[in-house]
């Protein structure tokens, strides 16, 4: 009996990919191994100790550091529940409008739209800091011709309005993307789907809420979940707009703030790399657990509306 011929051995697969492996190894896995390792050290007579998790323990137990932490992980969430409720079903109400084909000058539209994505986040930060600051601003102006000029107050300097603000701001800026996502997930239903549809009647929202909605679903989940990892890992607008003590009194203050001024020091505050990589793992541990979550219980049932 004959045995059976050896496969050939696909080397090509390995030089395509090693560029790739190498660039994201370097990094990517390499720095996050090196702040995982720094946050099990303590610098002890200038000389780096290792402690285990003392760190974390001085994270979550002393008030010096606990009752910041606690703060920024509020002001993340906070962060990310307007993004979620505000951004994402705009980007998908927006994106509905955008794919009728009955609208005219959509090109442009999505154009303007998507603009503000690739500004820089310091223009943006800056631009909307003058736009609303009450000495020299243009709001308290627009508002006062359209006779609201009563409602304006310095959102940025109230510590009930700052961070509401900011993720406005931030909500204003990357709008377009989900809007891109789902008006490319939109054009993706097969014209099959959509004129079965119509042979029994449904059309306008309604073919939306019934038909394209559940398809699409799929891609709001990626969505969600993008949002999820790009708002944990914040800092440039906070910082650009509220700078690093993130105020007024702490009241923006987020993760990636309260990182950088525990790692770097700010002011009278002096550096710690230890508690700052012991701040980034944290950071690490639960954007990875919102991800596990998303892909283990939510995208195995989101799979039976994929076409």
């Amino acid at each position: 009996m004959a045995a059976a011929p050896k496969r050939p051995f696909r080397w090509h697969i390995g030089v395509f990919l090693a560029p790739a492996v190498l660039v994201y190894t370097a990094i990517m896995i390499l720095p996050l191994a090196g702040t995982l390792q720094l946050s099990l050290f303590r610098n002890i007579d200038q000389s780096q100790v290792f402690v285990g998790l003392a760190n974390f323990r001085t994270l979550f137990g002393d008030p010096n550091w606990s009752v910041g932490f606690w703060n920024a992980l509020r002001n993340n969430v906070w962060f990310f529940i307007i993004h979620m409720l505000v951004q994402n079903p705009i980007g998908v109400l927006l994106a509905a409008l955008l794919s009728s084909p009955r609208l005219r000058f959509s090109a442009f539209y999505r154009t303007a739209i998507f603009v503000p994505t690739i500004l820089s986040f310091v223009i943006v930060g800056f631009a909307w800091k003058l736009i609303l600051s009450p000495l020299w601003g243009v709001a308290p102006n627009l508002m006062d011709l359209v006779g609201l000029k009563s409602l304006f107050t310095p959102w940025l300097g109230k510590e009930q309005f700052a961070l509401t603000t900011l993720s406005l701001i931030s909500v204003w800026q990357f709008v377009g993307i989900p809007m891109m996502l789902i008006y490319a997930a939109l054009l993706s239903i097969p014209d099959e789907v959509i004129e079965a549809a119509e042979c029994d009647g449904i059309t306008g929202m309604s073919q939306f809420w019934k038909i394209k909605l559940p398809l699409i679903l799929p891609s709001i989940g990626i969505i969600s979940i993008l949002t999820f990892v790009g708002n944990f890992n914040a800092f440039d607008l906070i910082y650009t707009a509220q700078g690093a003590l993130a105020g007024p009194n702490y009241s923006t203050d987020i993760l990636g703030t309260f990182l950088y001024r525990a790692f770097f020091g700010f002011q009278l505050q002096i550096g710690d790399p230890n508690m700052g990589a012991a701040i980034a793992t944290m950071m690490f541990l639960i954007i990875l657990g919102g991800v596990c979550v998303y892909l283990f219980l939510v995208q195995t049932r989101l799979r039976r509306y994929q076409f």
